[in-house]
């Protein structure tokens, strides 16, 4: 949200545990309906190779947004 504020397209990227947070804090403001890219939840105990493969499906999701944002 403060990226695009700025001029800078960004994407949120949050774990399944935050996604009610994320949600208020946007409608908070004024993002109501703000897009983001949720993970799996938690992070801390999932191996190397299961946060590889979910950054690289946060970095396929969070690339559809950026473009669609700019269509």
């Amino acid at each position: 949200m403060i990226g695009e504020k700025i001029g800078k397209p960004s994407v949120g990227i949050m774990t399944t545990k935050f996604v009610s947070a994320a949600e208020l804090m946007a409608r908070v403001l004024g993002a109501d309906g703000y897009p983001f890219v949720v993970i799996d939840h938690p992070i801390s105990s999932a191996s190397d190779a299961t946060i590889d493969t979910w950054a690289r499906q946060a970095a396929r999701e969070s690339m559809d947004l950026l473009i669609g944002a700019n269509r």
